[in-house]
């Protein structure tokens, strides 16, 4: 028994619902939307130098390869809404008595929901901003040869194959950066299915 600690404060104090329990929720959010928003940052920092770079010789595919920026937007947006449904199950404690209702469980399944989120959506950013920078500047590099051998006489794509598409390239770049994208997607399910997960202490018991 604690030093000043009453019977009744007894009774309002359960192991399963430790007054420290709700840290671990607050942690799951703090979480999710920190690193979501580092990992959308990254990418679109990186995806942005790219393109840069890339409207430089090709100015005219500046628009078409603006789809990585949006991407890693997104990931950002997956921790806003991971933290918000994590926000809104945390329990005050009850007034008056101060009896915890917000369980280790919950805390520990919140906290999982964050750094799943979070961490993987940081990995995606990453990703999609290294593909980015190197994708666009490939597909500025190949457009800019493809004009050079129009000039000189030459048909077909920046490889001289008249057969060839000068799309292939963008493609490649685009699916690449999808499937580094569904990464942040498949944490905002998993983070959905544990935040969904509960166990709640009831005073009296």
């Amino acid at each position: 028994k604690a030093r000043g600690a009453t019977m009744a404060d007894e009774e309002n104090f359960s192991y399963v619902c430790a007054p420290w329990a709700p840290v671990l929720g607050f942690m799951g959010c703090a979480s999710a939307i920190i690193f979501a928003n580092l990992g959308g940052a990254y990418g679109t920092a990186m995806a942005g130098k790219g393109i840069m770079a890339m409207g430089v010789r090709s100015p005219e595919l500046l628009m078409k390869n603006i789809i990585p920026v949006v991407m890693a937007g997104v990931l950002g947006i997956y921790g806003l809404i991971v933290c918000v449904i994590l926000n809104g199950k945390m329990v005050k404690p009850e007034s008056g008595t101060g009896f915890a209702g917000y369980s280790q469980y919950n805390g520990f399944a919140h906290l999982a929901a964050g750094l799943c989120c979070g961490l993987s959506s940081l990995a995606s950013g990453l990703s999609i901003g290294i593909a980015a920078d190197s994708g666009t500047r490939a597909v500025g590099a190949q457009s800019a040869m493809a004009a050079s051998w129009k000039k000189m006489g030459f048909t077909g794509d920046a490889g001289g194959q008249p057969t060839s598409s000068g799309d292939a390239l963008f493609v490649g770049t685009v699916l690449i950066q999808v499937f580094a994208g569904n990464l942040g997607l498949y944490s905002l399910i998993s983070a959905l299915i544990l935040s969904q997960m509960d166990y709640a202490c009831e005073s009296g018991n």
